[in-house]
């Protein structure tokens, strides 16, 4: 009966798939075995489907699963396995595989209507020709069993990296401001000590109007900047990244228990965020490898200007 099944719908679904699926519910049978049952040998093709399911699979499930087919094709290719694309959306169709899709993002920001603010000096301009330009903050929220956790980002508009982040569990300047330390922290290990010309952005918080936060803005040389309160669009660059961390990470892993579990998954996700995912913004490059890309172009620039005085 089992081997009738197969027949009738590996040409739509491959022996290998079907086998497998049948394994994970309790009916165990490998495709070797169906092999041996028919006297037949696998075609060329579903021996490299079989290979190959087995690497997309892999592949969705080491990037948070959150890959369509267009970015596990781009992977595989990356790690040196020359597939067509519509090899991958065929494969991925069988074994049920699909990408993350966004949802909904909440507001989170509410404006001190007595705070001083700086003025906007983006003008929803979020595509700076270097690192270190523009940084652009806000942060988010995530609800677990033992109450509300806020997570702020610092993301470097140019390479979309988050080159900074914090959590806490009240919405307070203080957990701002450790994710603007982060940040410089971050500049300051990979040699960068001076931040003069830089701007950082953000919407009309209250926890970014603060007197401390603008403070140490000034002292570390960053001019500040502020949209409108409440209009995504002049903060949309923070919150697309707020976005990809709800849908990658927090919703598809949840129920959360405590702060520690959000912060040591926060800390992997960030991780694989800037030095393996692929963002179509950077043409498919993870973002720290889009700004070692840029600083490997600028020496070579200045060798060939010393070559050619």
């Amino acid at each position: 009966m089992i081997i009738s099944y197969i027949d009738q719908h590996k040409a739509e679904y491959g022996v290998g798939t079907i086998c497998r699926v049948l394994t994970e519910h309790g009916c165990k049978i490998a495709s070797s075995t169906y092999y041996d049952r028919t006297h037949q040998q696998p075609s060329a093709r579903a021996v490299r489907d079989e290979a190959l399911s087995a690497q997309v699979s892999a592949v969705h499930a080491e990037n948070y699963g959150v890959y369509g087919a267009r970015k596990v094709w781009l992977t595989l290719n990356r790690e040196g396995t020359a597939v067509a694309r519509c090899t991958v959306e065929r494969l991925m169709r069988r074994l049920g595989l699909v990408g993350a899709r966004r949802g909904k993002v909440k507001r989170t920001t509410i404006a001190d209507p007595q705070a001083q603010r700086a003025s906007d000096l983006v003008d929803r301009h979020f595509d700076p020709e270097a690192p270190d330009r523009l940084w652009v903050a806000d942060f988010t929220y995530v609800s677990t069993w033992s109450g509300w956790v806020y997570v702020a980002f610092v993301i470097d508009a140019y390479s979309r990296r988050i080159v900074g982040w914090r959590s806490a569990t009240t919405m307070t300047a203080q957990l701002v401001l450790d994710a603007i330390e982060h940040a410089i922290w971050t500049r300051q290990r990979e040699g960068v000590q001076d931040l003069s010309g830089l701007i950082h952005h953000n919407d009309r918080g209250s926890q970014y109007t603060s007197v401390a936060f603008t403070e140490r803005l000034a002292d570390a040389g960053i001019d500040a900047s502020v949209g409108r309160t409440g209009d995504s669009f002049d903060n949309a660059l923070a919150e697309t990244i707020n976005g990809l961390y709800k849908t990658e990470l927090i919703k598809p892993r949840g129920p959360w228990r405590t702060v520690e579990q959000v912060e040591v998954a926060t800390l992997e996700w960030v991780d694989w965020f800037n030095h393996r995912r692929l963002y179509e913004h950077n043409g498919d490059l993870p973002p720290v490898e889009l700004e070692q890309a840029h600083y490997a172009q600028i020496r070579a620039q200045q060798t060939a200007a010393l070559s050619n005085p």
